[in-house]
């Protein structure tokens, strides 16, 4: 049984890695040869330098793809590779992995929002309209796996997510579109951002209904691993932490049952100044992959179980717009550690 005294966690967006000649999206071809080869030593060499306990995906279509890629780092042997049963190349899922040591338990996708979920409304005074969003899906299915660092401690609850884009949904396809595509193209930008951020926020709220469940009135620790495509002071991510009150001094008195803090921010109260950022596009720098934990993990939480140790970020492939060349993600690689400490009354 492990008995550790650390613990790690990292988030990788795979960038769409599929085995060669299968489709991605409306490409049917998919990545060539070389292109797959040169992905799979790309993440292969990422998964030793950010060496970590467990791991979060996203953007993989085949399970093989993952599995070559912990070949390429010779740690096949030492993890459990989560990814759903069949998955060879048709659609897009987060996937995990763990040492084996600390899994505990089978993993399982989410593919549905609460059953109670419901975002409608008749406005909140007489000069605001009804307003309903039907969504009953994730875009990716959600991830959720239990691993247990102490075999005396308590087990940690691991979420791997994957939130809608900031790009445009494409509405092209849309009847109401065709009926009048001379008006709606040159609206399309703007009507299908509004519809992916619709989309992302209500995938958030979801979480966080599944979140709150899980995290109310107990003290089970919660990690939360995933390209969110939202930076850390976003709607998205408020809705999804609870926007939790980081005490910058008074050790040992704050906390909250059911909120997640980030960890970026957490590294940030360590750092001179704020230079995180896991994705670059038109030259604006945002954090977009994130790790959000529960108040076990919080260093001046009442509830601390974990202390932070601190944040390693791998982002330099972001500065070369040659993914595809290079085999590289255009995300950058996140990892947190933690120490086992509990707080001492």
């Amino acid at each position: 049984m492990a008995n550790r005294t650390q613990v790690s966690f990292a988030s990788c967006n795979l960038l769409n890695i599929n085995l060669p000649g299968l489709r991605i999206y409306r490409d049917a071809d998919g990545w060539d040869q070389g292109v797959y080869d040169k992905k799979v030593a790309w993440t292969g060499s990422m998964l030793l330098k950010m060496y970590s306990d467990i791991w979060g995906f996203q953007e993989l279509w085949h399970h093989k793809a993952l599995k070559d890629a912990f070949k390429e780092a010779r740690l096949y042997s030492k993890y459990r590779l989560l990814v759903p049963k069949n998955h060879k190349g048709k659609r897009i899922v987060c996937a995990g992995a763990v040492r084996k040591e600390i899994m505990v338990g089978k993993p399982e996708w989410i593919d549905d929002f609460p059953e109670k979920f419901i975002l409608m409304s008749g406005g909140d005074d007489d000069q605001t309209s009804n307003i309903s969003v039907s969504i009953r899906k994730f875009s990716r299915p959600v991830l959720r796996f239990k691993v247990r660092p102490r075999s005396n401690g308590k087990p940690i609850s691991v979420y791997v997510a994957h939130f809608k884009s900031k790009g445009p949904t494409r509405l092209s396809g849309e009847k109401w579109y065709k009926q009048d595509k001379a008006y709606y193209s040159r609206h399309s930008s703007a009507l299908g951002s509004a519809v992916s951020t619709i989309r992302r926020t209500a995938e958030a709220a979801a979480l966080r209904m599944i979140l709150t469940e899980e995290m109310k009135g107990n003290e089970n620790p919660v990690v939360v691993l995933g390209d969110l495509n939202d930076s850390q002071h976003s709607n998205t991510l408020n809705i999804l932490t609870g926007q939790p009150n980081y005490l910058l001094s008074g050790f040992s008195k704050g906390g909250s049952d059911t909120a997640l803090y980030t960890v970026g921010t957490l590294q940030e109260y360590r750092s001179l100044r704020d230079v995180y950022y896991t994705h670059i596009y038109k030259n604006t720098r945002e954090s977009l992959d994130h790790i959000l934990v529960s108040q076990e993990f919080y260093d001046n939480s009442r509830k601390r179980l974990w202390a932070f140790k601190g944040m390693e970020l791998s982002n330099d492939h972001l500065n070369r717009d040659d993914h595809k060349e290079a085999g590289t993600s255009d995300h950058g690689v996140v990892k947190a550690m933690f120490e086992y400490r509990p707080l001492r009354d």
